[in-house]
């Protein structure tokens, strides 16, 4: 497992500026506007905790968050479990699936857990829980399918 490498792989890829849009649009804005915020609080191997608050541009006008940003979320940390099970890279996704059972409210702190289901030569799964880190209560579920193998040169 390579600490620095899951670091990397969630580290934010646009500046403040192009977040908060005091500067012209820019590639790669909306992964660095979900993951700001989110702290790892550890890595091992096959397993990645981390937490975040809902913040306003997270949520909904009725202050929930956003389905899509929990998908962005599953898709960003279930790749990085893969680099914290020491594979030298996340892969592609083929499938994302996330089931919703509760709401988050602006403000509410959410702990995320990845754990890796499998990784063989060519195919990988990861589990990706949503939590009230108050209650523990399950907010939603994920399950993110990637295909790991190299590309070949055609």
């Amino acid at each position: 497992m390579d600490p620095e490498a899951v670091r990397r792989s969630l580290e934010p890829t646009a500046s403040a500026e192009e977040i908060t849009g005091s500067t012209p649009a820019r590639l790669h804005f909306y992964d660095p506007f979900v993951l700001q915020g989110v702290s790892i609080e550890s890595s091992e191997h096959g397993r990645l905790l981390c937490s975040f608050v809902v913040a306003p541009r997270h949520a909904s006008p009725a202050g929930y968050l956003r389905s899509g940003v929990t998908a962005t979320l599953a898709d960003q940390l279930g790749s990085a479990v893969f680099y914290c099970s020491g594979l030298p890279r996340s892969g592609v996704s083929v499938e994302i699936s996330v089931s919703f059972v509760d709401v988050a409210t602006v403000g509410e702190e959410i702990e995320v857990e990845g754990k890796l289901l499998r990784a063989g030569k060519s195919v990988g799964v990861v589990s990706v829980d949503f939590r009230k880190k108050k209650t523990g209560k399950l907010m939603a579920q994920a399950r993110h399918t990637k295909y790991l193998a190299v590309s070949s040169r055609l």
